[in-house]
Order: structure tokens, then sequence, then C-alpha cells
């Protein structure tokens, strides 16, 4: 078993647990890619056993810290099965869900989600890469299914040195799918479609904005960076008289207004824009326009620390154009999916982009992803998703 020493005082992490090893932390060692390598201190004491990324900054991923597991496919069989099984567990509302989060899961770089009776799994690591046959035939013994398709077509790819690869690994079937979440129906394209087909890790938040929807009986909604429709239903679900959605692919909003008539919302319902989304909270607001609520769920702006500046003044920009067309009572769902802006942060940049604004409101809800998404104790890097809902005073 080849061996990596770390620098003096970079244990401190992996003590805590946390599963990744940055090559600034390396002081001598490698191995191949994926290959399984046991991490010691500068001391010579056991840390951990990890996968092997040559190319990464994240040079090595955790498996277990337990010195005397073996990283064998009897190992990764039974954490495939047990991350399966923890889904029972929660009250998911839906025939299509998360089954493997990551580091998360104690799988890094293995992200897999079920639609219904197929699999769609991202092979993200160097260390899921090479274990790749074994995993894809544990994920089906733990799920009783028989088919798998492969989506490791990420960016996060290219940071490993691997290719994009896409494609049926196990069986065969139609690639256009219907889902079923709470009250309503979702289309999804699990080969084209945003990261495995669809957003399922907003499940939650859709819900929310339904039952919103009902108490508070929107008449005019706007769902900015709608994709596929997801809140578009959710709104109209709730009984919205009317949802304006905008997204700047023509494909999604033509998938949008398709979810529109699945679940038989009349056309008249619902308007659907091509268009960019700051030039269109912009005109509203020139025109006068307002809105009794309003999702902003915008695409990454930050990938990592690095780009939280950056990000930070998208993300106001966009709050504070909507806040100023956020009709008095309305409400306001808003979020960041980017890693490199906490949810501390996320609110401050929130709070700053109402003070612009000269709008004050109540935080009334912060949301995250749905369960099947889990942040864990150790490895807080897992809450991605964050959320706040604030109606205006």
């Amino acid at each position: 078993m080849k061996t990596i020493r770390l620098r003096a005082g970079k244990e401190r992490s992996l003590l805590r647990r946390h599963p990744w090893i940055f090559e600034s932390a390396i002081a001598k060692g490698a191995a191949d890619a994926g290959e399984t390598v046991r991490v010691e201190s500068f001391e010579g004491n056991f840390l951990a056993w990890a996968a092997y990324s040559p190319a990464s900054k994240i040079r090595a991923r955790v498996w277990s810290f337990d010195e005397s597991q073996r990283i064998d496919a009897t190992f990764l069989i039974a954490a495939v099965a047990s991350s399966v099984r923890a889904r029972g567990r929660f009250d998911l509302q839906s025939d299509s869900m998360r089954l493997v989060h990551g580091e998360s899961d104690g799988l890094p770089g293995l992200i897999v989600d079920r639609y219904g009776d197929t699999l769609v799994a991202q092979f993200l690591s160097s260390g899921a890469e090479r274990w790749k046959e074994v995993l894809t035939d544990a994920l089906l013994a733990a799920t009783g299914l028989s088919r798998l398709y492969e989506r490791s077509d990420a960016s996060g790819r290219a940071l490993e040195g691997l290719p994009e690869v896409s494609g049926w690994l196990r069986g065969e079937g139609p690639v256009d799918l219907v889902l079923r979440e709470h009250d309503w129906r979702l289309a999804v394209n699990i080969a084209t479609g945003h990261k495995t087909g669809f957003y399922l890790d907003q499940r939650d938040s859709r819900r929310k904005f339904a039952d919103y929807s009902r108490r508070l009986k929107f008449e005019r909604v706007l769902n900015c960076y709608c994709y596929t429709g997801g809140f578009t239903v959710a709104a109209l679900t709730g009984g919205a008289a009317h949802v304006t959605s905008i997204d700047s692919s023509g494909p999604a909003i033509e998938k949008a207004a398709a979810n529109v008539a699945l679940n038989g919302f009349e056309a008249r319902r619902a308007t659907f824009m091509d268009a960019d989304v700051n030039a269109s909270l912009r005109q509203f607001g020139a025109e006068g326009r307002t809105f009794d609520a309003i999702v902003l769920d915008p695409p990454k702006f930050a990938p990592t620390v690095a780009h939280a500046e950056r990000a930070a003044r998208a993300y106001k920009d966009i709050n504070r154009l909507a806040f100023k067309i956020l009709a008095p009572g309305g409400v306001l769902f808003t979020y960041s999916c980017s890693g490199g802006i906490s949810a501390d942060l996320f609110h401050k940049i929130v709070a700053s982009a109402g003070i612009d604004a000269q709008v004050d409101g109540y935080i009334t809800e912060r949301m995250g992803g749905a369960p099947d998404h889990p942040m864990t104790i150790n490895f807080p890097e897992g809450e991605y998703l964050k959320g706040l809902v604030v109606m205006r005073k």
C-alpha cells in the first residue's frame, strides 16, 4: 500500500474527520489515479485511507478513518447499501431522489439519482472512476433495478484529469422520463438535462412555494431562471392566478411550457420569456410592474471561495432588482447554489440588496437542500444550497 505523508500541522482537518486532503498539505508520496493510499501525519501516525488523484488540487479523498478497514469491493458494496437504506428513512414524497450524495455518504465523488425505475450516476473523482464497475453493480443490487445511465459530463471531471463520459452503463431505456413530486409531475431528460436531469435538491422548496401560493393567494408570480418550470408548476398548483417564467435557454422554456400543460393548467395562466433575467428585471422596474411573489434560483455564480467576491456582486444585483419590483407584502424566495458562498455571507448579500433597494422584510424561512442531499457534521461543504424566504414589509 502506497503512503502519503502530510506536512507538519496539516493533519488537523483529518482529525476532525474532514474528507479532503489538498495538494499543499502533502509533504511526500504519490500514487496512480484512484489508487488507495495510506495517509499519515508528519510524525508517521495513521490518519485515513484515501483515493489519490494526481491531477486535482484535492489530491486525495478519504474513504475511511478506520486503520483496520480494507478498501475493497466489500467495503464499497456496504457503503452503497447503507446510503440507499438511509433514503428509506426520509419522507420525500416523490418517486425520484438522490441515493448517493458523494462525501456526505462516505462515497467521495459519486452522485447517484433515481428517477422512477432508472438510475443516473456521476463518477466525478478518480476514486469513483477506478471503482466504477463495482459501484455500478452495487447500486443495481441495492435498488433491485436494471438500468443505469452515466452522466459523467460535469466540469469537475476535468479537474480530476478525467474525460467527459455519458451513456448507458447497464441496460437501456428511454431518456425522457416523468417524475412524480408532491401533487405534480415533471418531465425530465436524463441525457441532456442539467446535473443528472433535474434539480431534485429543490423539491422541498417547491412544495413550500406551493404552500405560500395557496395560503397567500398570489395573483402575479415571477419565476426567474425557471429552467423546466418546477417552481412555476408549484405556484400554479398552489392556486397562483398567473406565473411569468424567465430563462435564457429556449429549450428549457419549451420544456417548462410542456410541464405546465402536463399538469393540466390552462396556457393563459403562464407566460414564458426566453430572455436575460437581469435585463428583464430592469425592464419590469422601468415599466412599474410588480409581483406578489418572486423566485430567484440562479445557476452557480461561485464554484469556489476564490470566486466569492465577484459572485457576491451578481447575487446582490439580482436581489436588489427583485426587491424593487416586489409588491408590499410580497414574498421573495431567493437562493444560492454556490459552494463558495456561505449561508452567512448569502444573508449579508440579500440584506445589502434590500438596503440599496430601500426595502425591508421579514425572513420567514431559511431553506436548504432536500434531506436526500444531506450535509453532515464532518462535511459542512455539503451545504451548497441555501435560501431565504423574505416577506416584504
